[in-house]
Formats: C-alpha cells, sequence, structure tokens
C-alpha cells in the first residue's frame, strides 16, 4: 500500500506518519506533499492507495485538492486529518468524495479505528 500525506507543516506530516505506523500500517510506502498543488504532482507520479490531507494549507486548500482529484478522474481513497473538524465540516468532505475527516487532537487508536472502518487499508 502506498500512503500520500499532504499537509504543509513538516512536523504535522511526521506526526501522521509516525501515527501510521504505530497503528501497524508501517509497511506501507509513504510520499509526502505540502500542499494540494504538490498533492496532485505526487498522485500522478506515485498513484497512491490512500490520500490523508490538511484542510488549510496554501497554493491549493485540501478541500480543493480533493474536488480537483475527483473532477480529474481519481477515485484514490481519501481523508482529512486536520484541526477542525465541524459537523459542517465532515458533511462538506463527504459531500466531496472524502471517506472520513480525522479531527486534532488524535491518537493511534483514532488512526487504526478510523482507517478500519473506512476499509481503506
Amino acid at each position: 500500500m502506498k500512503i500520500l500525506i499532504v499537509d504543509d507543516s513538516k512536523a504535522m506530516r511526521m506526526i501522521v506518519l509516525r501515527h501510521l505506523r504505530q497503528a501497524g500500517h508501517g509497511d506501507a510506502d509513504f510520499c509526502e506533499a505540502a500542499n494540494g498543488l504538490e498533492g496532485l504532482s505526487q498522485v500522478r507520479a506515485e498513484s497512491p492507495d490512500l490520500i490523508l490531507s490538511d484542510w488549510n494549507m496554501p497554493e491549493m486548500n485540501g478541500l480543493e485538492f480533493l474536488r480537483k482529484l475527483r473532477s480529474d478522474g481519481f477515485d484514490t481513497a481519501f481523508g482529512f486529518v486536520t484541526s477542525e473538524g465541524t459537523p459542517d465540516m465532515h458533511m462538506l468532505a463527504r459531500d466531496s468524495g472524502a471517506l472520513f475527516l480525522i479531527a486534532k487532537p488524535f491518537t493511534v487508536d483514532t488512526f487504526r479505528e478510523t482507517l478500519d472502518a473506512a476499509g481503506v487499508v
């Protein structure tokens, strides 16, 4: 499995990566991007099986990234990992094609349970 982590914070990308490994996904191949534009390039180059994206990023935010992926015909499993998790954001994420939204603060168990429930890993 190949997982793309998209977040403008390098530190947050490392935290997400560590949580994924601790949640039992250490055998996955990981790639990274700092915003939605870089994420689009990575999707085209790496063909990930799962994308975990922040919502608020410069250049192209996570929601714009997801919508662009879908409009370009990519159906890659997609979830948000973000600092906000309002009911409206959850609904907007799902309506745009995301499988889930994990709100910070999160735990290793949050990742394990969410990814298992989504059936993506």
